[in-house]
This record gives structure tokens, C-alpha cells and sequence, in this order.
């Protein structure tokens, strides 16, 4: 989404039909680690930080954690910096006052490569298992961090 020239970026997963205990499982994960990053994110955090706060909630539930893409920056230009990887990573950087960039974990219940289709589009785990993404563009603040993409 772009409102006078800023960018800005979110997604959800959503359930189409009937949906057993493992699917919903993965989802309110996937879900509930979007909002336990952003509560850790303030002014000084280190962006490792995040990753490591994923990595180790889907670890305790037995998921895998999608490396391919990452949490990127967002403002007058579509996926700047800072590049934020959300597996466990060693990568230098810390969060600052006024940044803006998204957090969008990727979990899945099988592989976590992805494979695209020839829509170019559409993308999916190399073994067709379940996975489950959500992602929100948040502002450092003096207090942690403030979510820009609610409904």
C-alpha cells in the first residue's frame, strides 16, 4: 500500500473452508510470534533480537521457520533497509528512534524452502506443507513500538 508516497506493507493468513486442529495451530502461532516481536522491538534493540524471539517459539512447537525472505524497511522506498532476518542470525544492527520496517514471520509445519509456481507469483513449501505468514510495518518509538498497518 502507498499513501502520499510512502510505503507501506501487511499481510495475514485466512482459512478457506474446513480447517483441522494442526492448520489452526500453525496460524495462532504464526500469529501470536508477529505480535511477541513487535513486543520486544524499541530504540536500541538489536534486530537479532527478532529472530531469535521467532526461531525459538517455533522450535517449541516443532515448526520450521522460512530463511528466504526477511522483515525489511518500508518508507518512500519499498523493501530498504534495515534487512531484518527473522531465523536466529548473528547479523550487527539495532533498532533506532522514528525507523519504520515490517516483521513478518513465515513458519511451516514441513520444508521451509519455497518453491514458485509459473505464475511467478505464488510461492509454496518444496514438500506442499503448511505454512502460515503474517506481517505488520511498525514505528520505533520512545515506548517500543507502534503498529501503522491496523485496520
Amino acid at each position: 500500500m502507498t499513501r502520499k508516497g510512502y510505503h507501506g506493507d501487511t499481510s495475514a493468513t485466512f482459512f478457506c473452508g474446513d480447517v483441522d486442529e494442526k492448520a489452526k495451530n500453525l496460524v495462532q502461532v504464526t500469529k501470536e510470534s508477529l505480535y511477541r516481536e513487535i513486543s520486544i522491538c524499541g530504540p536500541g534493540v538489536d534486530y537479532k533480537k527478532i529472530g531469535q524471539t521467532i526461531h525459538d517459539r517455533a522450535d517449541k512447537h516443532k515448526y520450521g521457520v522460512v530463511r528466504n525472505y526477511v522483515d525489511h524497511g518500508v518508507g518512500r522506498v519499498f523493501h530498504s533497509d534495515p534487512i531484518v532476518h527473522h531465523s536466529r542470525n548473528t547479523i550487527a544492527g539495532c533498532m533506532v528512534l522514528n525507523q519504520t520496517f515490517t516483521i513478518e514471520p513465515m513458519l511451516t509445519i514441513g520444508s521451509i524452502k519455497p518453491v514458485m509456481w509459473d505464475d511467478k507469483w505464488t510461492m509454496v513449501t518444496e514438500d506442499a506443507s503448511l505454512s502460515a505468514q503474517f506481517e505488520h510495518t511498525i514505528l520505533i518509538t520512545r515506548h517500543g513500538a507502534e503498529i501503522l498497518t491496523t485496520c
